[in-house]
């Protein structure tokens, strides 16, 4: 379990004692005492390695089953006296602007939090320090714990947002640029991950309302907190539900723009064509006439005429001329 266990503490008013023993006899000590909490941090444990936790702690094999697998949507769950929260902490990677979502799973007594950790995103490193830092939400127990994580978590979302906003601007300047670029590839990666966003954080929104109206009994002390975290979830939201419109809107100006200049193509081609069609024909008259004089024949009219030759090369140019301004009046020259 030690490469499993990420971190483990006892607090008790406000301090925190590093557990040095086994992990029995760290329950064993919080039960006794009834003045603390013990929270044991974990990053991708396996059935095996979660068995100790479950043979000390009574969870629901469907609650551990989630917490092990993973892959849930962020909800609030309670089975006895015991509250399951499920959060998805987001982390953004510059190269690429690709958002990587993680997974966190509460478990949360009177007396205990158990945190199970899958992928990279958010490690609650940060947020132990924070609360070991604040009596007060030491004092709140299990409560400011996941006050604190829901905190952090919905922090990262707003930073986030700011991220996505500014590539959003990006990906709208080279929409407009003028440049012969296409960039529906790069609109696109950029909505799926915007919408990876939304999937992670707008199922939130319920579970804090939960807390927030005081369904869950346990963490009326720490209302006003989670009411606080709930209003900067919800103005998160609003900015992705703006930033998914807006990159629809770009998606839908760039295939329009792009439209414009294949169209704009097409119509010089076009018009590339007729010139083409036109000149060929305008050789192809004198070429006709000279070409029925050019037969070899013995028995044609005109063969042995004195005339015949600048009366063909006459008909050739009036023929021409004629042709050409046929073209011109019709606009294809």
């Amino acid at each position: 379990m030690s490469d499993v266990i990420v971190d483990k503490a006892i607090y008790r008013n406000g301090v925190r004692e590093t557990i040095s023993g086994d992990i029995s006899d760290a329950f064993g000590d919080a039960r006794a005492r009834g003045d603390c909490f013990l929270w044991i941090g974990l990053h991708e444990p396996t059935q095996e390695e979660f068995d100790l936790i479950t043979s000390e702690v009574k969870l629901h094999p469907l609650a551990v089953e989630d917490a092990i697998h993973a892959h849930q949507r962020p909800k609030l769950e309670r089975y006895d006296d015991t509250l399951f929260v499920v959060l998805k902490p987001l982390l953004y990677v510059e190269e690429g602007s690709d958002i990587e979502v993680g997974e966190i799973n509460l478990f949360l007594g009177r007396d205990f939090v158990i945190s199970v950790r899958h992928g990279q995103a958010n490690p609650l490193a940060g947020v132990r320090r924070r609360i070991e830092s604040d009596r007060d939400l030491l004092a709140a127990g299990p409560a400011g714990v996941l006050y604190a994580i829901c905190d952090q978590v919905v922090d990262t979302y707003a930073q986030i947002s700011h991220e996505v906003e500014h590539d959003l601007i990006v990906l709208e300047r080279r929409v407009f640029s003028g440049e012969q670029t296409d960039v529906t590839e790069d609109i696109y990666s950029l909505k799926r991950e915007v919408l990876e966003f939304r999937a992670a954080q707008d199922p939130l929104i319920p579970v804090l309302e939960e807390i927030v109206k005081g369904r869950v009994e346990l963490y009326a002390d720490v209302r006003d907190q989670f009411r606080d975290v709930l209003d900067h979830l919800l103005r998160v939201d609003a900015a992705v539900d703006e930033h998914n419109e807006l990159l629809t809107n770009a998606l839908n100006a760039h295939l329009a723009l792009v439209g414009r200049e294949q169209s704009a193509a097409a119509m010089q081609q076009n018009a590339d064509m007729r010139k083409i069609s036109s000149w060929a024909a305008l050789i192809a008259v004198p070429t006709m006439i000279a070409g029925v004089y050019g037969m070899n024949f013995d028995h044609m009219p005109e063969l042995h005429w004195l005339l015949g030759y600048p009366l063909s090369l006459t008909i050739m140019v009036i023929a021409v001329l004629v042709v050409f301004r046929l073209l011109r009046k019709s606009g294809w020259l």
